[in-house]
């Protein structure tokens, strides 16, 4: 799971094995599609997002 916070400020927890994309919204906003096909309008960059993932899938690794 990753912190993430929604546009209106509210901070989320996200399953990170549920992200199919991320990307960059024109009003400078990220969006996250999951697979179930629901997407998140986030605050965070995308360049944050896959940073966040990539911490998370270290930890369960052990790695980190």
């Amino acid at each position: 799971m990753i912190a993430l916070t929604r546009t209106n400020g509210h901070p989320i927890v996200v399953n990170a094995d549920l992200i199919e994309t991320v990307e960059s919204a024109d009003d400078g906003t990220t969006v996250v599609l999951l697979t179930s096909g629901n997407a998140l309008t986030v605050s965070e960059q995308p360049d944050a997002v896959r940073e966040a993932v990539v911490a998370f899938r270290r930890r369960i690794a052990g790695l980190g």
